[in-house]
């Protein structure tokens, strides 16, 4: 009996323990595979407020973030996936750390130095995101220096996706002890380009990913870019004063959303448009918010990019079944994108994109989490 209770013991000792789960549910070994020969794995930030952000170096992207309520219970409060086969079979940018040129380039072209460049076209007959094979769909070798910070980089070699120049990128994710997720980009290249980074992460603070109509958003911004039928900038800049697209102070996503007798709501299918900020590059002020008045969680961006798009998840439809067996549903999230302006190398009289030899582009985004009653 002794000899028995002894081996019994010894078993259990050398069985494999179970794998603990994350805050919001996830196991890495879930997100463990190679894609093009590169491993993919889950990266863990927690803070001293037990806030937990969860990251995979498979296209840079944000998979769950994990932030207490007003009655304090913890809520994930971004859309994605449960693992890595989703992100790889089922196309989206939920979290992800786009590039090369984030948003759309006319007709996939533009010429820079007197050379003209032909990108992919991938949506309405535009480049949108870098093109179809973009750093979503890319995988960034990853560090984690501390249990709060992540580093990926990326070698987008000369010509990927039509875009000139090797370029070598960073991306540097810091969740914060006040409960922000500071993200802040850098790139070099060896030979004249364009860059536009940014994060597309799709927020629902409510927890749910039921609708956004609810949710208070509020930009900082007198004017915006207006586009056409193809989501395509028309090198307008327009007032927002008394249209649907004035959120100088909170108002309800819903409230004009489906307000298609305004053009730009009709061309939008609600809203997916870029907004010129007051803040000018100022990235300690707060230059957009989203706020959930049914679990009190607030969120505030910073940014030192000229503009944000803001899109109201209008083309979920309910065919993407997301973590927990959440169906997304249409408009059941709002990204905050922070960026140059959409078309920039085509349209001269905006703030620059272009990146060369010897500088170092530079892009600050800052989500930060708060709580209101």
């Amino acid at each position: 009996m002794y000899l028995w209770s002894l081996a019994t013991l010894l078993l259990a000792s050398c069985a494999p323990k179970a794998e603990r789960p994350t805050e919001s549910g996830l196991l890495r070994s879930d997100f463990q595979t190679k894609v093009d020969g590169k491993k993919t794995d889950l990266y863990v930030l927690r803070n001293k407020q037990n806030m937990e952000v969860c990251v995979t170096n498979f296209g840079g992207r944000i998979v769950s973030v994990m932030v207490p309520d007003k009655t304090g219970q913890m809520r994930d409060v971004v859309l994605g996936f449960d693992s890595i086969q989703d992100y790889l079979h089922i196309p989206s940018d939920f979290g992800a750390s786009i590039g090369r040129y984030a948003n759309r380039i006319d007709h996939g072209k533009f010429t820079l130095d007197s050379t003209t460049y032909q990108l992919p076209i991938n949506n309405y007959g535009h480049c949108l995101h870098g093109g179809p094979k973009g750093f979503q769909y890319q995988v960034y070798d990853a560090t984690q220096p501390n249990p709060q910070e992540v580093v990926l980089t990326y070698l987008s070699k000369d010509g990927e996706q039509g875009f000139p120049g090797n370029l070598q990128c960073k991306v540097t994710m810091k969740l914060t002890d006040d409960n922000a997720i500071d993200i802040s980009y850098e790139a070099t290249t060896d030979k004249p380009t364009v860059v536009n980074m940014t994060n597309h992460s799709y927020f629902n603070l409510d927890g749910d990913a039921a609708s956004n109509a609810e949710h208070l958003l509020m930009v900082d911004a007198d004017t915006y870019t207006p586009v056409d039928s193809t989501f395509m900038t028309t090198g307008a800049i327009e007032s927002v004063e008394g249209t649907p697209m004035d959120f100088r102070t909170p108002i309800p996503v819903g409230k004009s959303i489906d307000d298609f007798d305004f053009t730009q709501i009709r061309y939008g299918n609600g809203y997916d448009h870029n907004w010129i900020l007051n803040t000018k590059g100022d990235d300690t002020k707060v230059c957009a918010s989203l706020e959930s008045p049914k679990t009190g969680i607030h969120l505030d961006v910073y940014t030192n990019e000229p503009g944000i798009q803001a899109y109201s998840g209008n083309f979920l439809d309910g065919t993407v079944t997301g973590k927990k067996g959440i169906v997304y549903q249409k408009r059941a999230a709002v990204c905050l994108e922070t960026q140059k302006f959409p078309d920039t190398p085509n349209k001269p009289e905006w703030p620059s994109a272009t990146l060369r030899p010897g500088e170092t582009y530079h892009s600050h985004c800052v989500f930060k989490f708060s709580v209101v009653d």
